[in-house]
């Protein structure tokens, strides 16, 4: 089991960013305002999230206009959805093996 923990990522052990992560793997771009709606958060709490994921570079940030609002949207990057595969598969065999 020693071996399997050890394949968890720290960057998803917060609830905040695992959901934040599998709303971005199953959505292409999804923006700030509904992310926020979807998870529950407070700007701020989601913008520390966000600034986590995005220094490990596991999410792409899209600043642009829509009419003559800022419109902010991310999707997550090849290497972050490789580390969350690889965060749910290890869940997963922590679950089939000692569940």
């Amino acid at each position: 089991m020693k071996g399997i923990i050890h394949q968890l990522d720290k960057a998803f052990e917060n609830r905040i960013r695992l959901g934040l992560m599998s709303v971005l793997t199953v959505n292409e771009w999804v923006d700030f305002n509904e992310l926020k709606k979807l998870l529950d958060v407070t700007d701020g709490n989601l913008a520390s999230h966000i600034a986590a994921l995005e220094k490990k570079q596991f999410i792409e940030v899209r600043k642009r206009f829509i009419g003559k609002k800022t419109n902010t949207a991310f999707r997550i990057t090849d290497d972050g959805r490789k580390a969350f595969e690889s965060h749910i598969n290890a869940l997963e065999n922590l679950l089939r093996n000692h569940g």
